[in-house]
């Protein structure tokens, strides 16, 4: 079986997939890829099926021998990566011959690089999912980031190379979105007019203990109604929590099922590939749209993935 050896493991790279769904109410969360955009394509370019596991590489990335060779493809945000010294572009699959190494730097965009290889990264499934989620330390490999060291196993492919990389056409749908665009949250009515008038109006800066559990922001505060408290409920990845101190929280793919924090908006779903790239002091605004413009984007983004504007061969 071909494996990749880990050389170097970067700041923070796991095992990743598209999630396990299903599960909140045995208090486990999606996990997965913070930037499924990003892992779907990837998986697209090598020949693999969408939902694949890849590695998921955060702010800087690692280096990786591929022992028996293979098709790879490096997606999301330009770590600058390298195949041997020669630069390997973003976006575009690529054949790595035997004990090639591939050497991926820090960011040069946003917060992630997803690394995809023909076959799919080969870890036992935990609840349906290959995906690590960090909190609970389970699913992915040994449940944990990678280590230096590391041997993983790359499941069997099909077929011959064959290049493929992302139509021109597509760059300008994939730039992460700086403005995310959010449906009203369970508890938006608690927040008086003056409250909603500064979180729609305000920009915020990512703070630097965001993590895959959630962004927390800062900016002007927001007045907490009932202190920032409720009885806890079920939470939905993309809400914005308002503790106590009113800066807002968005909860993100390892997120606590329950919370009891009001929720003033939530993100909506074609904008979630944009969250995961967002970096430590990068600055966003929120944008409110209605239920039915929300289901409409979404649609329209689901329809461009699946249409042949996305890969050119």
């Amino acid at each position: 079986m071909r494996v990749i050896e880990v050389q170097a493991p970067g700041l923070l790279t796991t095992v990743q997939d598209l999630g396990r769904e299903g599960f909140g109410p045995m208090g486990v969360s999606l996990s997965g890829a913070a930037d499924p955009v990003a892992l779907r394509i990837g998986n697209r370019l090598v020949g693999n099926v969408e939902g694949a596991a890849g590695l998921e590489m955060t702010l800087l990335g690692g280096r990786f021998m591929f022992w028996e060779g293979g098709v790879f493809a490096l997606t999301g945000s330009d770590f600058g990566a390298t195949l041997d010294g020669a630069p390997v572009l973003s976006w575009a699959s690529h054949q790595a011959k035997p004990r090639q190494t591939l050497r991926v730097g820090p960011t040069r965009s946003g917060a992630r690089c997803y690394l995809c290889v023909q076959g799919g990264i080969a870890v036992k499934d935990f609840l349906g999912s290959a995906s690590t989620h960090l909190l609970s330390g389970l699913g992915g490999h040994e449940g944990r980031a990678l280590r230096e060291g590391d041997v993983l196993k790359i499941g069997p492919a099909e077929g011959s190379f064959r290049h493929r990389s992302l139509s021109s056409a597509a760059w300008e749908r994939l730039a992460p979105r700086k403005v995310l665009r959010v449906t009203l949250g369970p508890q938006s009515d608690w927040f008086p007019g003056a409250a909603q008038k500064i979180f729609y109006e305000s920009t915020y800066r990512v703070k630097e203990e965001s993590n895959r559990m959630g962004l927390r922001l800062e900016g002007e505060a927001i007045a907490a109604p009932w202190g920032g408290e409720m009885v806890s409920e079920g939470v939905a990845l993309g809400a914005i929590q308002v503790p106590e101190g009113g800066l807002p929280m968005v909860l993100f793919v390892e997120q606590q099922t329950t919370g009891g924090y009001p929720k003033i908006a939530n993100v909506i779903s074609a904008d979630f590939h944009s969250l995961g790239q967002l970096r430590p002091r990068d600055e966003i605004r929120f944008e409110r749209v209605g239920w039915e413009t929300a289901r409409s984007l979404l649609r329209e983004q689901e329809e461009w993935m699946a249409s042949g504007e996305l890969i050119f061969e």
